[in-house]
């Protein structure tokens, strides 16, 4: 018998070009290999590319503008909720029965209004977005952007207290399903790994090419950490250093020109970005927020040689073995140096594998979905 499953996306997953499009990408890809025939439904507001590459995973694909600018703002609801709430999508989900899955409390604005008795509704918990909007605000530097950051945490703050508790929630680390089961009490909140690309650890013996960062560049904490490294790392230290990824400010791109071993890539493609992450001999993420699990680190270590980061990149995740980590610029530039000159290892290769384990086994995991909806 036919197993038909409704996806709510916050965002068009494709291009899979950072975090939550990779994670909503990837678990689309592998229930549909697992024989699930999938209703997408999408917003879009950002004119993300032509998404003909879902069609070969979905049995119908549904878009809906989100309301954006003053429009999506209600006053009362977190402004990443207010704003996609659609009636044309409330009204096609009531039309049948089948499970739905949410992705994101973004869509979770719709809830009152779904036919839910007997109905199994799970929601992908992409962050603590009340502690995310939070950090969002203290790395804002535009006195707009940090006033919104804030009130939307808020917002956020109060509108998670009131969550359904018989649903199930689907939260993106360990640590985030002990909060929402102790904190919110919500009894059906389970640990469900990150979906990605990248299913075995594959990263090159021997020495790489350069020092890399990625990332979503026009994510404030992201510019940060890149800021951070080229004022406060790399001057100290000779070795070159490439920050590549989406829309990076001006600022950035002067920073990056001030040493003659540093530069950016701006806006790279993912082959491009895979190919960099291959190459480089030391992948550096620092972090400026504890909260979810930053998939560049997921992407580093399963493909990618040496990876250092700092306590926050690697709180909760339980992947601090596989990584060197440093508290402050000092210790980056020391270890940077120790690294520099030191071939990758099988032997480094193998404890990733141990680490990583069946974690990350799309497979597992979208096995795991459907033991909670059917």
């Amino acid at each position: 018998m036919n197993r038909y499953l409704h996806i709510v996306c916050l965002d068009t997953p494709w291009p899979a070009d950072y975090g939550g499009a990779i994670d909503m990408f990837c678990k689309i890809e592998a229930l549909h290999r697992a024989g699930i025939k999938i209703h997408l439904h999408y917003f879009s507001y950002r004119h993300r590319g032509n998404p003909n590459e879902l069609n070969q995973f979905c049995e119908s694909i549904s878009v809906y503008e989100r309301k954006t600018g003053w429009r999506g703002y209600s006053g009362k609801l977190p402004y990443i909720v207010s704003s996609r709430i659609n009636r044309q999508l409330i009204d096609t989900l009531n039309k049948d029965d089948h499970p739905v899955l949410l992705e994101g409390i973004h869509c979770t604005g719709i809830l009152p209004w779904l036919n839910q008795p007997g109905r199994k509704i799970m929601v992908r918990m992409h962050n603590d977005e009340p502690e995310y909007y939070k950090q969002l605000a203290r790395t804002a530097r535009n006195l707009f952007k940090k006033i919104y950051y804030r009130n939307e945490s808020r917002l956020l703050k109060k509108y998670q207290k009131n969550l359904p508790g018989q649903l199930i929630y689907a939260c993106i680390t360990s640590t985030d399903a002990v909060h929402f089961r102790e904190q919110h009490k919500l009894p059906n909140a389970f640990f469900l790994p990150a979906f990605i690309p990248y299913q075995e650890v594959s990263g090159k013996e021997g020495i790489g090419n350069f020092c890399l960062y990625h990332g979503n560049l026009a994510v404030p904490e992201n510019e940060k950490a890149a800021a951070w490294l080229l004022t406060n790392v790399f001057p100290k230290i000779k070795i070159p250093l490439v920050v590549a990824g989406r829309h990076p400010s001006r600022r950035l791109d002067k920073l990056a020109h001030l040493c003659q071993h540093t530069c950016l890539v701006a806006d790279p493609s993912s082959t491009e970005i895979d190919d960099l992450v291959k190459k480089a001999h030391i992948n550096i993420l620092p972090s400026f927020s504890t909260t979810g699990i930053k998939l560049k680190l997921l992407h580093a270590l399963f493909e990618g040689r040496h990876c250092v980061v700092n306590k926050a990149m690697v709180t909760g995740t339980g992947l601090d073995g596989a990584c060197h980590t440093g508290a402050n610029a000092d210790a980056f530039a020391s270890i940077i140096m120790q690294l520099h000159h030191q071939p990758f290892s099988a032997g480094e290769t193998s404890l990733r594998r141990q680490l990583l384990g069946n974690t990350y086994d799309n497979r597992k995991n979208a096995e795991a979905i459907i033991a909670y909806l059917w």
